[in-house]
């Protein structure tokens, strides 16, 4: 499979970027260490490269229907300048992906994939298009910078005449970026839990907008991020990442998205997830904080207090803001609540750990 460069493959270069492929992409892990960079986005600024993202627009008289048959959030709930996260079900109560719903106006949206997922996905929501909706893949066409952290705002104002501060969490405004790009698109949904803005420009624009917020961040010691950092940020936040903690195997429910499964219309696959809504589910997806030294890892297995095994690490790493490990993985219902002992096979020891309330991070 051939490896695709980010339009900025040589400014990641120039800025001492180690760089690796990464879901069909070549991607910046990280400039500096993974620590220093997790912690100037949770107490200042850093931005992220993440043009790898896809970019599928759907258009025409029934776009929303399409869009509510293939996804399982109520995107009838939407209106112009509105974003909702959501996901694509499978047949056999799994997920195909989970993703952003943009609504640019009644007749048109933009929806944000992930990018080992975008042939995929491209193809699941075309094969289910029996409506009068066009769809239109832009993913090569696109580049997208998350500019996160409590300094966020103060770096990219100065840049654009979207009012910033008004804007609530997952909206998006079209807005003129540094007098480059009449036409961004800035949104407010973040993978960090930090704050901040994403920031959709042409790859035309993407050097030049780079540039100018590099321009402006100087005074904030903004500082670019890689891979390794925007991981650990949102562990520390509980949120999925897709082929670790929901795959094609997983449901919504299991894992902790009934919030984003709404029953009030038809979707795929909702009959039998509806049923599992009422029947119960048998195991659910839990953060938990180490007890005793050791870091979880992905696919170490989860045991009880008997060595018996329970379930599996789908996420972890060392916390860089709370200095202990942390994870995310299944465990049976009974096992999930708060506060519950829960074990983690590391190298062979079993080691303790407690089930906590999400985010796994509170700060």
């Amino acid at each position: 499979m051939e490896v695709k460069n980010l339009v900025l493959e040589d400014i990641h270069l120039a800025m001492g970027a180690k760089m690796m492929p990464f879901a069909g992409y070549n991607m910046p892990v990280r400039y500096s260490s993974d620590k220093e960079e997790h912690l100037a986005v949770r107490e200042n600024v850093g931005i992220f490269d993440v043009s790898h993202m896809g970019e599928f627009y759907v258009k025409g008289k029934e776009a929303l229907d399409l869009i509510q048959y293939v996804t399982s959030n109520d995107a009838s709930k939407l209106f112009p300048g509105k974003i909702q996260y959501s996901c694509l079900p499978n047949e056999n109560g799994g997920i195909v992906d989970d993703l952003l719903v943009y609504k640019i106006s009644d007749e048109e949206y933009m929806l944000v994939v992930n990018a080992s997922n975008i042939e995929k996905d491209w193809n699941w929501i075309n094969q289910h298009n029996r409506f009068d909706a066009a769809l239109e893949n832009k993913s090569d066409d696109i580049s997208l910078f998350a500019l996160q952290g409590p300094n966020a705002i103060k770096v990219l104002q100065p840049l654009t005449d979207v009012d910033l501060a008004s804007m609530e969490y997952y909206t998006f405004q079209e807005g003129n970026i540094a007098d480059i790009c009449s036409d961004a698109i800035i949104s407010a949904t973040g993978y960090t839990g930090a704050g901040g803005f994403e920031i959709y420009v042409e790859n035309k624009y993407a050097s030049a907008v780079w540039q100018k917020i590099f321009e402006t961040g100087k005074e904030y010691e903004l500082k670019p991020i890689g891979l390794g950092a925007r991981d650990t940020l949102r562990l520390e936040k509980g949120f999925c990442l897709y082929g670790n903690d929901i795959t094609d195997k997983t449901s919504p429910l299991e894992a902790g998205l009934g919030w984003i499964t709404k029953f009030s219309k038809e979707f795929i696959n909702s009959g039998s997830l509806k049923a599992q809504k009422e029947d119960g589910v048998k195991r659910k997806l839990v953060g938990f904080i180490m007890i005793d030294k050791g870091i979880p890892r992905a696919h170490y297995d989860i045991t009880d207090d008997s060595g018996k095994r329970i379930g599996e690490v789908t996420s972890g790493t060392m916390s860089p803001c709370m200095n202990v490990g942390i994870g995310l993985g299944y465990v049976p219902v009974d096992l999930a609540k708060p506060d519950t002992k829960i074990f983690i096979s590391v190298r062979g020891k079993q080691l303790e750990a407690n089930v906590v309330k999400l985010p796994i991070y509170k700060g």
